[in-house]
């Protein structure tokens, strides 16, 4: 159902793209750009990289659209989308050349001395999370980040429940640990079973 104050739904944008209507893109484009670029910083870590992969995102979800069956909450349709460009991000990094200047540590001060305390919390976090495995940070992501519950993400990254209930699990596991916060009575790692993994 539409909201008013938002216009006309989703669906219903989707539906006037498809039927030809070029502004109908332009406006789901608006609408859930913000929501791309956060969901792909928190994958990829880096802001010139979550805006290349926002953009590519954004970019298919246009070109997919006629993909769209309306089976699920569009949002949950665009999640999808967007970890799909992330994972191909992912991937090409891994292929590219690490190249590194000596000042690539070096993190700019707080413009105000008040904020500081906040701004190397967020910094030590985004650090942590780029340190948790790719599977377990996209459901972590997901999960504590843009609040989806186990089913919507179940169906954003084609897994079953449990699984995602369990890379969460994991991801917050790890993500402590990089913190430096060991969480009490866990066991150490171990290698993720044949359901974890990504198929």
């Amino acid at each position: 159902m539409a909201d008013p104050a938002r216009g006309a739904s989703d669906p219903e944008l989707v539906r006037r793209f498809l039927a030809g209507d070029a502004g109908a893109a332009t406006e789901l484009i608006t609408r859930h750009e913000r929501r791309v670029y956060a969901v792909c910083l928190r994958v990829l870590g880096n802001p010139d990289d979550a805006a290349d992969a926002a953009q590519d995102a954004l970019l298919a979800m246009v070109r997919k659209l006629d993909g769209f069956r309306g089976e699920a909450a569009f949002t949950t349709w665009l999640y999808r989308v967007a970890m799909n460009v992330c994972y191909d991000h992912l991937r090409r990094a891994q292929r590219r050349p690490l190249l590194r200047r000596d000042d690539d540590d070096a993190v700019p001060e707080p413009a105000l001395e008040d904020h500081a305390d906040a701004v190397a919390a967020a910094h030590d976090v985004a650090a942590a999370l780029a340190r948790v495995p790719e599977d377990f940070r996209v459901a972590i992501v997901l999960a504590d980040l843009h609040d989806l519950p186990y089913d919507e993400i179940a169906k954003v990254l084609d897994l079953p429940v449990g699984t995602v209930k369990s890379r969460v699990h994991r991801g917050r596991i790890a993500l402590a640990r990089a913190l430096g916060m060991e969480p009490a009575g866990e066991p150490a790692d171990r290698p993720a079973t044949s359901k974890e993994t990504r198929r």
